[in-house]
């Protein structure tokens, strides 16, 4: 080969990977806007610390307590997602659409239109899972409860980080932080939830 084409294969590269690095600043940017008013992720935080605190409880009156008091931090955080994910909607589709390929590819909705999916109903989707668990409708212990909406709050966490990155750096940083795996998410949210967000964002 000359090296006329590896200078050229070079230029192609890095012309990839310059577009590549200012969508995924352009989503970062996109999304932090967004969240910007709301205090989601703080409340998260908040909230999965006290479900641990409860659950290393072994008196049951103070463990009982410790669950009702999470009560109104569990519904301003849902109040909060659905007020968020009603602003997101708003975004025009050009700015919302992602390919369901394992990495971040440039170009991705003219290569393979057919891979793309919208974020817009991706949340959607979160926010009723959310919206579900912390209204209990499948009237779950406390414990099952606070493990549903760790999960649903975690797969929403490993959507905003796909939407960022890609699907393999949030799955990644998922591993990594919360020793969860992608599949491992899945199968703890509800069958709900599970069956739309695959059918919404699988190939």
């Amino acid at each position: 080969m000359t090296l006329e084409f590896w200078v050229l294969l070079s230029i192609l590269a890095l012309t990839a990977w310059m577009h590549k690095s200012k969508l995924q600043q352009q989503r970062k940017a996109l999304l932090a806007r967004q969240l910007q008013p709301y205090q989601i992720e703080k409340m998260m935080a908040n909230l999965t610390e006290a479900y641990l605190r409860a659950l290393g409880e072994t008196d049951l009156a103070r463990q009982a307590s410790i669950w009702s008091m999470l009560a109104s931090t569990e519904e301003n955080l849902k109040l909060q997602f659905q007020h968020f994910v009603l602003d997101f909607s708003q975004l025009d589709a050009a700015s919302t659409q992602l390919s369901n390929w394992p990495l971040c590819v440039p170009y991705a909705e003219k290569i393979a239109p057919q891979s793309m999916f919208d974020m817009r109903k991706a949340f959607s989707i979160h926010a009723h899972g959310i919206g579900r668990a912390i209204d209990n409708t499948a009237q779950r212990s406390p414990k099952d409860k606070a493990f549903t909406i760790t999960a649903e709050l975690l797969l929403m966490q490993h959507s905003c980080h796909w939407f960022c990155k890609s699907k393999t750096v949030a799955s990644a940083r998922m591993l990594a932080r919360h020793q969860t795996s992608y599949p491992q998410l899945l199968a703890s949210v509800s069958a709900e939830t599970r069956q739309a967000y695959l059918q919404l964002v699988e190939p």
